[in-house]
């Protein structure tokens, strides 16, 4: 969990590429020359759109490169944010961007085994993680899943530049990938990074719900919210004023501090972004979110004002 640049700055789009079908990359280099804030694998961004709406990509490529590349896939489906990016974003235009952040984060430990897991555009973040894996000289597998090589981002590059190392399933020619016999034969103790389709997560959360594996996880798409835990009105004091404020059912923590005047950042609203992380003083905390592992949840010092809310009669928390 970290927060390495909360601001907004303008970027300038100085490349743009067609990295598979419906996706594309795109490099963001800075205004006048000027140099990006550093991040390192698993980071995202926020890109504003005009609207003022926001949107979050995974940074790729190499974390030690002047520029950015996004990797953006084209939802049809959607919000209409990739679409505008798609449709409107070229070469020589400002971008404006919030971030880095990191709530994805991986640094190889030496010793250790690691098994990356990704589900098309999922690539994005799980590819500069490969990347460091190997310079580490970490012991390491791939496994990138598809409709076909066609949409797969960086599938060939991946093959060519680890060897022996990836495995493409594209569901196209029949590889499809049986998770259960993938799990069954990894060392005890395996780190697993997982990104990609919420059908593919919870495949493997499930799979790997009674495990030693240690697995690590980005959603795209937020979890399915279930009833709080506490739903009836509850209290949170902001430590910096000593406000307090009640919380009732069907509302936000996030709604509620805003509208008593304290700006907090935010973003997705849905508790996948991290924007509105906020440190816990005391309290139990009902985590909704999709980024938190349980690990985390349970250590109970952040939450995501956005959707989670408390399971006590009362919070303090760093606001």
């Amino acid at each position: 969990m970290s927060h390495l640049h909360d601001g907004e700055f303008d970027t300038v789009v100085v490349g743009r590429t067609r990295a598979a079908d419906g996706v594309d990359f795109f490099e963001l280099g800075g205004v006048d020359g000027a140099a990006l804030p550093a991040w390192t694998p698993g980071s995202h961004i926020d890109v504003v759109l005009p609207s003022g709406d926001e949107r979050q990509y995974s940074l790729s490529g190499r974390a030690d490169a002047p520029t950015w590349r996004l990797g953006v896939l084209r939802e049809t489906a959607g919000r209409g944010g990739s679409a505008w990016v798609h449709d409107s974003v070229a070469v020589g235009d400002t971008l404006r961007v919030r971030g880095p952040r990191n709530h994805f984060a991986f640094t190889p430990t030496p010793g250790s085994r690691y098994l990356f897991l990704a589900g098309g555009i999922g690539i994005t973040p799980i590819a500069p993680m490969v990347a460091a894996a190997a310079a580490a000289g970490a012991d390491f597998t791939v496994a990138y899943l598809g409709r076909s090589r066609s949409t797969m981002a960086l599938a060939a590059e991946l093959e060519r530049d680890y060897p022996g190392h990836v495995s493409i399933h594209a569901a196209d020619e029949g590889a499809r990938l049986d998770l259960a016999a993938l799990f069954a034969s990894l060392d005890p103790g395996t780190t697993i990074y997982c990104c990609g389709p919420t059908r593919l997560i919870d495949a493997v959360e499930s799979a790997l719900e009674s495990s030693d594996h240690h697995l690590h996880v980005e959603r795209f798409a937020a979890r399915a919210l279930e009833t709080p835990l506490l739903d009836e009105p509850f209290e949170v004091e902001l430590a910096f004023t000593g406000t307090t404020l009640t919380v009732p059912p069907g509302r936000s923590i996030l709604d509620v501090v805003e509208e008593s005047g304290v700006l907090v950042l935010s973003s997705c609203q849905e508790g996948t972004c991290g924007t509105c992380e906020t440190q816990v003083i005391s309290g139990e905390v009902d985590h909704r979110d999709s980024i938190l592992t349980p690990e985390e949840r349970a250590d109970n010092t952040v939450m995501y004002i956005c959707v989670s809310r408390a399971a006590c009669p009362r919070l303090v928390l760093e606001l």
